[in-house]
């Protein structure tokens, strides 16, 4: 006579899986990964920073020639409005006048792209390659 499932004797074996060759294949697969991984250096720049003994000092004859771009595309170059076509003139001048002065160009987020670019170029033309974008 056959019995109902589940209503085994429990003198009756209980059958389980060994788990542990599994686990031993695992770890060996583990181990061997990690020994044959290529570990990859990632190529970045190197940044030389000048050491800190040396004081700050500021020389106040070198002053930047601030260039400020609005909102609106407006260029100022000395606290004065500027037309376009005489950004280059003006900073010409401006560097003539104090050659070790860097060229510091204020953009305001609203500005256009054009307006940021025309502005490097005419420096570039001055003969000014000392040229940053300061954050408004």
């Amino acid at each position: 006579m056959r019995r109902p499932f589940g209503s085994g004797n429990q003198d009756e074996h209980d059958e389980q899986i060994n788990l542990t060759p599994m686990l031993d294949v695992v770890f060996i697969m583990l181990i061997f990964f990690i020994v044959t991984a290529t570990f990859i250096k990632e190529v970045g720049l190197d940044i030389n920073q000048p050491p800190d003994d040396k004081p700050k000092t500021v020389d106040p004859d070198k002053k930047s020639i601030v260039v400020r771009i609005t909102n609106r595309d407006r260029i100022l170059i000395a606290q004065r409005d500027v037309d376009w076509r005489s950004v280059r003139a003006n900073i010409e001048r401006l560097h003539a006048e104090n050659p070790e002065a860097p060229v510091v160009i204020q953009s305001h987020p609203d500005s256009t792209t054009e307006a940021l670019i025309h502005v490097m170029d005419s420096a570039r033309q001055a003969g000014v390659y000392n040229i940053s974008l300061a954050a408004n």
